[in-house]
């Protein structure tokens, strides 16, 4: 009745929802209480949760697509925004060793969240594995993170991709194509409208079909290879080894600048996780999730090693350039032709990733709004195209926003602290769920062992930094984790019989894996400059406050009311109108 007299209750209704809100804020620590560690079973991730968005993502991808999206989704974000960079200030030629540290990082988390991504294939990634196994908040901070992370990355990537376009043309000035502003703050003042108009255009391209684009990104994943490889061909052979230990040496900054560079081009590998948020659109997820998720990184890892090695053979790590660096490289050994050659290569590699990295943001939030910590409206999927649409035009709107203003430097500090701290907490939770979970084992066990690991790794990365200091610190703290990880598989089971019966992958020598990735992810977190702890700081303050006002809330009468729904009705199949009985689609409207 509401409804039919909506124009003359429109004040009353507005009075009464903000009396009722200020009254659900009252009750923030009874919600908090019951919400806080409030978990999901896989099942219900599965089921329950995915008729919240109305229709289902359509199954059509395959594992030679999860593939190439995951390398078309990680190629070309590394290599071409933060080699140079890394190379020049932080790692030197060295900058190899540093991808390789990064890469045997991201495998083991690769590892943890491929074997979540089988037994929960959903479009949630790390945010519904961290849901399911440490509650609500957690899963939520983890999935904020993770969209700022893809945000701030995609705005970096598409303002990389002027610059190169830039020399596609024969342009030697990168901001050639951006508009300078007079009267705006500096590293905010120079507009960059072809980084909108690409991100405006991929959004329209991921709103229409996902397998549409996954062909498109195919394709231009396997020219991009093919660039690749005259890239890593025209370096080696034309380069000069000299370059790799002049002016001073391999490693000009030492073992500290070639940590402190793995820390920053792992967010070079940031596109591996994309792959499991596919999962809704899979059609064998238990075949095809460890073949692209793994395959991808590894693939990547090789890729990257030998381009950041092609760079440093062409030109003297000191005068690499910050910006478009292999276009300035292949000008430098004389080969201008090449550098155009470069410039267009590159510009495709970027939208590759860029349009992988899209994919895979809207999924995320399209799952926390299944989960009503965001407005629900993000969680719709379009019936016909079987796409997250609102949650990508979102989403694309507030990349343009960062892109058209920021500089690359500045974004690129914020990222990969959130990524480095989501992937930890995955591992965490693979240790938790694998051991707590599905066995019965007391939980109390796994929690020490997780606390005593990560005070060790913590431990470890502060004797790292403190370079004034005894280096007595890093072999007691080594050996701590190894002997604290070893008395915990001995004593502990797993429960991997019964998964095995059920030919369900699993990460094999658990917990290693697991344990060298909290261990790697705290250890490269602890090398990064304090003001990205600062702004993480801002963000965390930013997201929890958000979670206080509306998230706790807004779950809260979503999923309690449902239970005594449940409760009265006597199970949900009861209370539905159905008169088959079956269970139909609940979405509650929250105030």
């Amino acid at each position: 009745m509401a409804a039919i007299n909506n124009n003359q209750t429109t004040p009353p209704t507005n009075i009464f929802f903000l009396s009722s809100y200020f009254r659900s804020l009252s009750k923030t620590p009874q919600r908090l209480r019951k919400r806080v560690l409030a978990t999901w079973t896989p099942e219900q991730e599965l089921n329950q949760m995915r008729l919240r968005s109305g229709a289902d993502m359509k199954r059509k991808l395959t594992w030679f697509d999860l593939i190439a999206l995951g390398v078309g989704g990680m190629l070309g974000v590394g290599v071409f925004v933060t080699t140079g960079p890394v190379a020049r200030d932080k790692s030197g030629p060295a900058v190899l060793v540093s991808y390789v540290i990064a890469g045997i990082s991201a495998l083991f988390s690769s590892l943890c969240y491929t074997e979540f991504s089988i037994k929960i294939p959903v479009a949630g990634g790390a945010f519904s594995y961290l849901r399911v196994t440490f509650g609500e908040f957690v899963g939520y901070f983890a999935g904020a993170n993770i969209l700022m992370e893809y945000v701030l990355s995609n705005a970096a990537i598409a303002r990389s991709f002027t610059e190169y376009l830039c020399t596609t043309f024969g342009q030697e000035d990168p901001n050639a194509w951006r508009v300078e502003v007079d009267g705006l703050m500096e590293g905010y003042n120079m507009l960059d409208f072809p980084a909108v108009a690409l991100i405006f255009l991929l959004t329209l391209s991921l709103c229409r079909s996902t397998k549409e684009s996954s062909m498109l990104n195919t394709v231009m994943t396997i020219f991009h290879v093919v660039f690749f490889g005259f890239i890593i061909i025209a370096g080696i052979c034309y380069g000069n080894t000299e370059n790799l230990i002049q002016p001073k040496s391999l490693a000009p900054y030492g073992v500290k600048g070639i940590i402190d560079g793995a820390a920053i081009v792992y967010f070079s590998y940031i596109g591996y996780d994309s792959v499991s948020t596919m999962a809704e659109e899979i059609q064998n997820p238990s075949k095809s999730l460890p073949l692209g998720i793994i395959g991808s990184v590894l693939i990547v890892s090789v890729l990257y090693c030998l381009m950041a090695l092609s760079l440093c053979l062409m030109v003297p790590y000191n005068k690499i350039s910050s910006s478009a660096s292999f276009s300035v490289a292949f000008q430098h050994i004389g080969w201008k032709w090449a550098s155009n050659i470069v410039g267009a290569g590159a510009s495709l590699g970027i939208v590759a990733s860029l349009l992988v990295a899209m994919l895979g943001q809207a999924r995320y939030l399209c799952v926390i709004g299944r989960a009503r910590l965001v407005p629900s409206w993000f969680a719709k999927v379009h019936p016909t195209t079987g796409t997250p649409q609102n949650a990508t035009i979102f989403l694309g709107f507030c990349q343009a926003s960062i892109a058209l203003f920021t500089e690359l430097s500045i974004v690129l500090e914020m990222i990969s602290i959130g990524t480095l701290l989501v992937f930890y907490l995955v591992a965490n939770a693979l240790i938790y769920h694998r051991y707590a979970i599905k066995t019965n084992n007391l939980p109390i066990y796994t929690l020490i062992f997780l606390l005593l690991l990560s005070s060790a790794s913590i431990g470890f990365s502060i004797s790292w930094n403190l370079s004034h200091q005894p280096r007595w610190g890093l072999v007691l703290f080594g050996v701590c984790m190894m002997a604290i990880t070893a008395t915990f598989q001995y004593l502990m089971s797993s429960g991997s019989v019964q998964d095995r019966e059920n030919h369900e992958w699993q990460v094999p020598f658990m917990p290693w894996p697991a344990a060298l990735s909290i261990f790697l992810n705290v250890f490269l977190m602890a090398t990064l400059r304090k003001l990205s702890y600062e702004r993480f700081g801002v963000w965390a303050c930013l997201i929890t406050l958000f979670y206080l006002l509306y998230g706790v809330h807004s779950t809260y009468q979503a999923e309690e009311i449902e239970m005594e729904m449940e409760g009265d009705g006597g199970g949900m199949r009861e209370h539905c109108p159905n008169s088959n009985g079956e269970q139909s689609k609940v979405d509650i409207q929250v105030l």
